[in-house]
């Protein structure tokens, strides 16, 4: 013994090993009931005790008793004190010592973590300013438990690993440690050292903020001081259920949606009023933003997530985001986010390999990794680290007030197989090819997320067959909210890009989806991943000369808000633009100064409006009670007809839709009620750059029967268009 001080201990701190360093450091009742402080800076020459007893200050110098810096001191009385460090080149710094704080984090915090319970862990893990005994300072934890050491390290420190251990919190793998002094904006990494003695310096997995790649340093905040200003929308959203709801989706990249001049991103502020304002402009109820959380690079579009409780610093900081959130609540539209819990990326100051073993991923890489994505896949197996998704999904609908989350790449999770060659993959218990863990993980995540937020929205990307998506967990499903409807995406894009005079041929592509439109609770989705990586725009996938290319446009989106289901369309997509979409520019903009982008840009807007105000359009979308075919056989004119109602016989609407670019000038249709029809929109009117054949009458029905229906109407169909009636009674 040294000093009554255990030589393994010494060594230990000396070497940078010790798991708990406030065993030794800090101040310590001896044997012989005097009271020992230890401190070890190996950066210090000098270190003093600065007593603080009864308001008066005095200085008792430490013994250095390990030229490696470590430093005790043995007084009679207990006392509250600050250390006085002189550095080799006389600069001096005082603080309290971080090693005299009770731990934060309690028993039942730890083992609710081990559970996989603890939905509010964000609160207790990551980085956090508090006051502790009536000192300010930053509460770091962060779960590595295979680590043989952990520490802080940043600016403060001069990112030395040996100045600041944690406490290996008993055996529940988490780490913790309150350093006095220290303010928001500070920059700090957790440094592993591994069981094999490797440095591993990593960002915060649940820091709240990072700074702008490509630096990766996790960066202290405080994301709870925002005045928000939404509670009549939060308490609106959350006293309604939305399937009964108008929802027109503008899916949105905020890094291109709109560039400042000379290149960078604008601010989520100034995001905020321009594009708030051009949405509800057009008449769209949610804004979906592709992934926002922080990642390394722009290319990945934000799919491949570093900080999973960070908002990427590249629009500004937390409390710009959330005055985002709060703009859109005030103007009604609501926020939906892209999450990525199917996979993360290999960067090393990430999740991969967290504490020097496969913490957050499978070990095996036939389970564990993504071989064409080139990314990881979590390990649902572990409770932790289905608590850490879980409470990261919390996160967002609590600390920034987010209306729902589109749960990417779906299919990846629920396939042990996906994208995966024969020898590639290890089938589960029953030999199968699905993660039961997964499915375990969705139907435990949606359960509790619509328990406590019943307002808001769980969709599912998910692009198979799997059955019962978007149904309850008590009757088998996976409990999402919506489901994309990937099956219509592809037939009816499959349908629209062929020659008119094709199209006879493959009529079932664009009926087809009313087969299964009530097995989930679907959205129509236009989405980003339709205009990237060679497959054209939306305008350039239509077939045709110039004019020919607008009109099936028009007529496609027409055709698409009439089909049962929500809907969503990929920004660019409403004014036509010909270039695909690439994450480095802006949208194409400047294009509204020609007619017949500024006329798509008219139609969509007006579109909407209708969509809003004919309740037909929305209130019965995911049962057959809402939809009727009139002629759905109609394959060798390319015209299709349908009803469109609610509980109310006022609402009806007829949708008539021709995709060929030949007009019928009487064209009869049966209809489903006796009475009078008006045309109240034509998407190939003039206005819209259209033709201009229109029904500017109003359509009286005859008593013969047509289309099995008892009542008809004759009216003008234009070429390449969609137009809608309304019951008048």
């Amino acid at each position: 013994m040294k000093n009554n001080i255990s030589k393994i201990e010494l060594s230990e701190i000396i070497e940078s090993n010790h798991r708990d360093p406030h065993h030794i450091l800090g101040l310590h009742k001896s044997k012989k009931n005097k009271y020992i402080i230890n401190t070890f800076q190996p950066h210090a020459k000098h270190v003093k005790v600065i007593v603080l007893d009864e308001g008066q200050k005095s200085q008792v110098e430490m013994i250095k008793i390990a030229e490696e810096g470590f430093f005790t001191i043995e007084l009679e009385n207990e006392v509250k004190y600050k250390l006085l460090y002189e550095g080799y080149n006389g600069d001096k710094w005082e603080m309290y010592d971080p090693y005299t704080f009770s731990p934060i984090i309690s028993d039942l915090d730890t083992h609710l973590f081990g559970n996989g319970t603890h939905y509010e862990i964000y609160n207790k893990l990551g980085a956090h300013k508090l006051e502790v005994n009536g000192i300010t300072g930053v509460h770091f934890a962060v779960w590595a438990p295979n680590a043989k050491r952990v520490s802080v390290i940043g600016d403060f420190c001069g990112w030395d690993g040996r100045i600041y251990p944690m406490r290996l919190l008993g055996q529940s793998g988490i780490y913790e440690l309150f350093i006095p002094g220290l303010d928001l904006n500070t920059k700090y990494k957790f440094e592993i050292k591994t069981k094999e003695d490797y440095l591993l310096k990593k960002s915060d997995p649940y820091g709240n903020y990072a700074e702008m790649r490509p630096n990766t340093a996790s960066v202290v905040t405080d994301i709870n001081s925002f005045d928000w200003n939404d509670q009549t929308w939060m308490e609106k959203r959350d006293s309604t259920l939305p399937y009964n709801k108008p929802t027109l989706i503008y899916e949105v990249h905020l890094g291109s949606w709109k560039k400042p001049e000379g290149g960078g991103f604008l601010n989520y502020r100034q995001l905020a009023h321009d594009l708030v304002d051009y949405v509800k402009k057009m008449g769209y109820t949610h804004i979906q933003l592709m992934p926002i959380a922080e990642h390394p690079f722009d290319g990945s579009w934000g799919y491949q997530v570093i900080g999973y409780f960070a908002t990427t610093s590249r629009f500004g900081t937390p409390e710009d985001f959330m005055y985002f959130v709060d703009y859109c609540h005030s103007n009604d539209i609501g926020v939906l986010l892209d999450w990525v819990p199917a996979h993360f990326p290999k960067d090393d100051h990430g999740l991969i390999k967290f504490d020097g073993t496969s913490l957050y991923e499978h070990d095996d890489p036939k389970q564990g990794e993504h071989p064409h994505w080139g990314t990881m896949i979590f390990n649902f197996e572990r409770n932790e680290v289905v608590n850490f998704l879980v409470a990261n999904a919390f996160y967002w609908l609590d600390k920034y007030h987010i209306d729902g989350l589109r749960v990417d790449a779906v299919a990846s999770m629920l396939y042990l197989d996906y994208g995966k060659e024969y020898n590639e993959w290890i089938p589960n218990v029953f030999g199968g090819r699905e993660n039961l863990a997964a499915v375990e993980f969705f139907k435990h995540l949606n359960s509790i997320i619509y328990k406590k937020y019943q307002g808001i929205l769980m969709i599912a990307e998910e692009s198979t067959s799997w059955a019962g998506v978007s149904r309850p967990t008590d009757v088998g499903g996976l409990g999402f909210g919506m489901k994309w409807n990937m099956g219509w995406m592809n037939d009816f894009l499959r349908y629209i890009e062929k020659e008119p005079i094709h199209r006879k041929y493959h009529h079932n592509d664009l009926t087809f989806s009313m087969v299964y439109a009530y097995t989930e609770n679907f959205i129509l989705v236009l989405s980003h991943d339709e205009v990237v990586h060679g497959k054209g725009s939306m305008i350039n996938k239509m077939p045709g000369d110039y004019w020919q290319k607008f009109a099936n446009l028009r007529a496609a989106y027409g055709f698409m808000y009439g089909h049962p289901g929500k809907k969503l369309s990929f920004m660019g997509n409403e004014i036509a633009q010909f270039e695909e979409w690439s994450e480095e520019k802006s949208i194409d903009w400047h294009l509204l100064q020609f007619d017949m982008h500024q006329q798509m840009q008219d139609y969509v807007k007006e579109l909407n409006h209708l969509y809003l105000s004919e309740k037909a359009f929305w209130y019965d979308d995911f049962s057959p009670s809402g939809f009727e075919w009139i002629n759905c056989t109609d394959s060798e004119a390319s015209i299709i007809s349908y009803v469109r109602k609610t509980d109310k016989l006022k609402d009806t609407i007829v949708v008539v839709a021709n995709f060929t670019p030949v007009p019928r000038t009487l064209h009869k249709i049966g209809v489903p009620y006796k009475g009078t029809y008006k045309e109240i929109f034509n998407s190939d009117d003039l206005k819209f750059g259209g033709s201009g054949l229109v029904n500017s009458n109003t359509l009286i029905s005859s008593d013969e029967e047509w289309d099995s229906r008892e009542q008809n109407i004759g009216l003008i169909i234009p070429p390449l268009a969609t137009v809608v009636l309304k019951y008048l009674g």
